[in-house]
């Protein structure tokens, strides 16, 4: 939390946290529509925003919401990875591998860049990539196998993930 922001705004943005948290994401989006406005553009606002509309599959909302962060800290991953899923999730899997791989270059050290980019390439037909993107997913984070293990979009590589230890 931005500690340079006035005390009552940290506690708004506190409240809306604390509703993500525990998985009450209409409370939360009650809470952000009341924030005040000087609050609605800070990266942090605007990720929760993002992060509350995934949560209620408002992926054209969250999508807008993800653009308008990508803008707003084009360095950082985070929007980009959003973005991308909500495209990914609105059935525009080849624009959401596209908006991974026009992302800042502090992706390449993000597992999730690399697992989603094997999500999009296995769902688009190109296994030999999803099997080279999850392998560095899991070489960063090797809690993404058992992930992968369960993700539907990469069913095409279940059996060999069962034999891995």
């Amino acid at each position: 939390m931005n500690l340079t922001l006035p005390i009552e705004h940290q506690k708004a943005l506190t409240v809306v946290q604390g509703y993500l948290e525990l998985g009450m994401p209409l409370e939360a989006l009650r809470e952000l529509k009341e924030l005040p406005a000087a609050l609605h553009d800070l990266p942090l606002s605007v990720e929760m925003h993002v992060v509350l509309l995934i949560r209620l599959r408002r992926w054209k909302s969250a999508a807008t919401q993800a653009r308008k962060l990508c803008k707003l800290s084009p360095s950082s991953p985070t929007g980009f990875i959003h973005l991308a899923y909500c495209q990914h999730e609105s059935g525009n899997t080849g624009e959401a591998r596209k908006t991974l791989l026009k992302g800042p270059p502090a992706l390449q050290k993000e597992a999730t860049y690399h697992y989603n980019l094997a999500c999009y390439d296995a769902v688009l037909g190109d296994i030999e990539s999803a099997r080279r993107n999850l392998a560095r997913s899991i070489g960063i984070n090797k809690r993404f196998l058992e992930f992968a293990r369960q993700d539907a979009d990469l069913s095409p590589l279940h059996p060999e993930l069962a034999r891995k230890a």
